[in-house]
């Protein structure tokens, strides 16, 4: 059920062998993801339960769920970025069907995560749901 573009990065994931090349990669996603603005950075589109600072946007358009998001975390924005390509494109009745857990331990991110940024994978993970069941 993942997105094209969530098939990409998981291509590209498996011609990197170490973990160091992977967290890179990550960056680099994060890095060319259009950063949000200020206006939209409030507590209304801010994530609990995130070390570090998450906020998630929302847009959906003909029944076509997308969102726009940005962190103060370097790995974080990344992460942002990976669950974008993920959930990107899928109908907003669908959202709530995907297996992130299953789709993003194709990219092995989790066992290099330390528990907090695994607990702030999740609670992005249960913001994108609740967003979309809201749509």
């Amino acid at each position: 059920m993942a997105t094209q573009a969530f098939e990409e990065i998981v291509e590209d994931f498996s011609f990197l062998d170490d973990w160091e090349d992977r967290y890179a990669t990550v960056i680099d996603l994060g890095k060319k993801m259009p950063p949000l603005e200020d206006a939209l950075k409030v507590p209304a589109t801010k994530v609990s339960g995130c070390a570090s600072q998450v906020w998630l946007v929302p847009e959906i358009e003909g029944g076509v769920f997308s969102f726009r998001g940005d962190s103060d975390a370097l790995i974080v924005r990344g992460i942002i970025a990976v669950l974008r390509a993920l959930y990107a494109g899928v109908p907003v009745v669908e959202v709530g069907a995907v297996d992130a857990q299953a789709e993003l331990g194709r990219l092995k991110l989790e066992e290099h995560l330390s528990g907090q940024r695994t607990n702030g994978l999740r609670a992005m993970v249960e913001r994108i749901r609740k967003l979309a069941a809201q749509a």
